[in-house]
């Protein structure tokens, strides 16, 4: 039987919304693991080029597409969706207003079959039908620590 730190050692990791502060001090973290395979959602073209050198799988788009992002998290055990991503400002075509952003988030991480989001932003957020859902504060003074935690543990709270 393999046992959970393993399991989470072979499932990949997203962060949707990595291209903000909160996204490169989170990456900067989780890179420092290169047996997890780490995904990332983010508009900005440069960035993403950026994170490509860096050895993660990026996938660029617009961060309102929820088909795109669900297709990019298909096969994660986790999603870090970084919730500044939906309020600063950048375009997005497919959503009215952020909170339609991370309604369609919330949708697509359920149907992709992700089994934990670590909601990154202020509360509420959007119901999901993901089994475990947590929130970090992104002031936590060790957020990308906490983020990381999260993601290692065997079950969140």
């Amino acid at each position: 039987m393999l046992r959970a730190a393993t399991i989470l050692a072979v499932m990949p990791l997203i962060v949707v919304g990595a291209d903000t502060e909160a996204g490169e001090a989170i990456l900067r973290r989780i890179g420092d693991r290169p047996e997890r395979e780490v995904r990332v959602f983010v508009s900005d073209e440069a960035t993403a080029l950026d994170l490509r050198n860096r050895g993660f799988k990026v996938a660029l788009g617009d961060l309102s597409d929820s088909g795109h992002i669900e297709a990019a998290a298909t096969r994660c055990f986790s999603a870090v969706l970084i919730a500044e991503a939906a309020i600063d400002g950048r375009e997005v075509s497919f959503a009215r207003d952020s909170d339609e952003v991370l309604r369609g988030w919330a949708e697509a991480v359920g149907r992709s079959k992700v089994s934990r989001v670590i909601w990154v932003g202020g509360e509420p957020q959007p119901d999901t039908s993901v089994p475990e859902v947590v929130s970090v504060d992104p002031r936590h003074p060790d957020l990308a620590e906490r983020v990381v935690a999260l993601d290692d543990a065997h079950s969140v709270p």
